[in-house]
């Protein structure tokens, strides 16, 4: 990951934060050639020490190379957009900004009982705030013996994480006002985020 220095986020509860708030990662291997895919994936732990895991399609073309100590590379992306100079006091160079939390990880593939309750936490937690939630022991067990052989579940233990912020450190109080207001009708998540990052509440 690229990181220039004042938009490291080195914070460990920021990063298990991070990774919570935006589960839908790109997961990439080395196969036959980089392979990419996107799932959803979950935290195990506290932002001290925590695994990660999830699942892929057996006929995903990754499952072959997906093996015990397997590399991985996770991509958690956050808030991000496009950011014009025409926003700014003075004629500048037009950005993106962004955040990024990148897990450097190793695979270890899980067993059948860990899956199922691996698949469990996974619905529950993103059924837990509908109106009327269907959780893994709702669903009907021959449809939950037909799918399960289907897929294969794995840990990820990280071995180096990486995460950027990139949200106008650096830049004036005017030029960061002028920035999120902007931002506000089409990006209010991003505006959101920068003034979060510079001690702004509104």
């Amino acid at each position: 990951m690229y990181q220039p220095d004042k938009y490291k986020k080195n914070n460990p509860a920021y990063i298990f934060s991070f990774i919570r708030s935006h589960p839908f990662a790109t997961v990439i291997i080395n196969g036959s050639r980089l392979l990419a895919t996107h799932i959803p994936v979950l935290t195990e732990g506290d932002a001290q020490n925590f695994r990660l895991f999830s699942h892929i399609a057996n006929h995903n073309e990754m499952l072959p190379y997906l093996k015990d100590n397997t590399e991985m590379l996770l991509v958690f992306q956050g808030a991000h957009g496009y950011v014009s100079s025409s926003w700014y006091q003075q004629k500048d160079i037009s950005t993106w900004d962004y955040s990024a939390v990148h897990v450097n990880a190793r695979v270890k593939i899980q067993s059948k009982e860990e899956l199922k309750e691996s698949l469990k936490k996974l619905v529950a937690h993103f059924e837990q705030n509908q109106e009327v939630p269907v959780f893994f022991n709702d669903i009907p067990q021959k449809i939950v013996d037909e799918h399960l052989p289907q897929i294969t579940g794995f840990w990820c233990e990280p071995t180096k994480i990486e995460s950027i912020a990139k949200f106008h450190q650096g830049f004036g109080c005017e030029d960061v006002n002028s920035v999120t207001q902007h931002l506000e009708k089409e990006n209010p998540t991003l505006s959101r985020e920068i003034r979060k990052e510079h001690g702004k509440n509104n």
